[in-house]
């Protein structure tokens, strides 16, 4: 693993926070470039990349703290050590999307437009952000030589290229995102029966578990249901 790729005095340079900057800059690069095809201002695309970025990430840490609480009661400045690793996808799915969606709805948008634009994105900038948490040794597997991290990147890449390829058929709005929801929560649920970093909640599953399964119903339902689409 290589959490730290230099310092230079008292500045120090950390994988994670490199892929995690990187992620959001192809993200939201490729994002402007899709919204231009759909009429969509690239600016808008980029406002709104940059908002879910910053409120996912302090969504999911806001949650993998309240997970992890016995540790980060005796270790509080290791809440803000961001570097270290420990982001909850679901918190910065909750947060950067409620935030997102306030935006949009300011711009005066169609909501399900707009998502089903830059979600296969989201799923390709997790793909990145994955590298990050293999080399800064975070989301660990059961067994060391297996590498959880590079396994789930691979996953969400081959997600991105099938909510990519959707994309360019006919659809209506909303159906990329809650199709991205069903994906991603399915990938979760398997892929956490090789994860040893997060506690078992109940019937042998994970707090994340069973919010997949939770998001999974969902999104099924909403998918089945969705009759209207924005033009």
């Amino acid at each position: 693993m290589h959490p730290l790729i230099c310092k230079v005095g008292p500045f120090a340079i950390y994988s994670y926070g490199v892929m995690l900057a990187f992620a959001f800059l192809v993200s939201s690069y490729l994002a402007k470039k899709k919204a231009q095809t759909v009429g969509i201002s690239p600016e808008i695309i980029f406002n709104l990349a940059f908002i879910a970025f910053i409120f996912g990430i302090i969504g999911g840490r806001l949650l993998y703290v309240i997970f992890n609480f016995d540790y980060y009661i005796d270790n509080l400045s290791e809440i803000f050590k961001l570097w270290h690793g420990g982001l909850s996808w679901f918190g910065g799915l909750f947060l950067g999307s409620v935030a997102g969606i306030v935006y949009i709805n300011r711009k005066g948008l169609c909501v399900y437009k707009v998502l089903d634009v830059i979600v296969p994105f989201v799923a390709l900038g997790q793909a990145i952000g994955r590298i990050g948490c293999f080399l800064n040794g975070c989301c660990y597997g059961v067994l060391g030589f297996i590498p959880i991290q590079i396994f789930s990147s691979l996953l969400l890449l081959i997600i991105f290229i099938i909510l990519g390829f959707l994309q360019e058929r006919p659809h209506k709005a909303g159906e990329i995102f809650f199709l991205y929801l069903i994906l991603y929560s399915i990938k979760r649920f398997f892929v956490e029966f090789w994860r040893a970093d997060n506690k078992i909640l109940m019937f042998g599953l994970t707090y994340f578990q069973i919010i997949a399964i939770a998001i999974f119903f969902f999104s099924v339902w909403k998918l089945l249901s969705l009759k209207r689409s924005c033009r």
